[in-house]
C-alpha cells in the first residue's frame, strides 16, 4: 500500500469509495455518484486543500479530504472526509491516512488536527484510538429550512 497526495483525476474512484462507505443503514445516506464526485470537487478546489489516497496495485482504497483553517494564534487542519473501502476497513489504511495528514502538520508548524463525526458510528473509537478527544467546550449545531 501506498498513501500519495490526492490529484483531482483521484476524484471519480473516490467518489465511488464514499457511496459504498455511507449508503448503508449504519450511516442512512443516499449519495449519487454525480453528487459524490461534485462534493468533494468542492473539497479539492479548495484555495488550502490538503488530501491524500491510499491505494494498492494502482487501486485507490481509500481517501482523505481535508483543509488548512486559518486561527487566530496557529492554523490547523480540518478533515473534512475520510473514507476506506468496506472490505478494507480495520486494517490499519485510516490510520496511515491520518499519519500523513500529522507529518504535513508538522511540517507547516500547524496546529494540530480538527473534524467532525456522527457520535453513533463506530467513526469515534477510530479516532480516539489515534489519539483524538472529543471538545467539551466546543458543540456542533445545526439549523434545518
Amino acid at each position: 500500500m501506498i498513501i500519495r497526495e490526492l490529484k483531482e483525476t483521484d476524484i471519480p474512484a473516490c467518489a465511488d469509495i464514499l457511496c459504498s462507505v455511507y449508503n448503508n443503514e449504519l450511516w442512512m445516506c443516499r449519495w449519487t455518484k454525480a453528487v459524490a464526485e461534485n462534493y468533494l470537487r468542492d473539497f479539492f478546489g479548495h484555495s488550502k486543500f490538503v488530501g491524500y489516497v491510499a491505494e494498492e496495485d494502482s487501486v485507490i482504497i481509500a481517501g482523505l479530504f481535508a483543509h488548512e483553517k486559518i486561527w487566530w494564534n496557529n492554523s490547523e487542519v480540518f478533515i473534512e472526509e475520510m473514507f476506506v473501502t468496506p472490505e478494507r476497513q480495520g486494517c490499519g489504511i485510516g490510520t496511515a491516512l491520518l499519519k500523513e495528514v500529522e507529518k504535513y502538520i508538522e511540517e507547516k508548524q500547524l496546529a494540530g488536527i480538527t473534524l467532525s463525526t456522527n457520535k453513533y458510528a463506530p467513526a469515534p473509537k477510530f479516532y480516539e484510538k489515534n489519539g483524538f478527544m472529543c471538545c467539551e467546550h466546543v458543540i456542533f449545531m445545526a439549523k434545518e429550512l
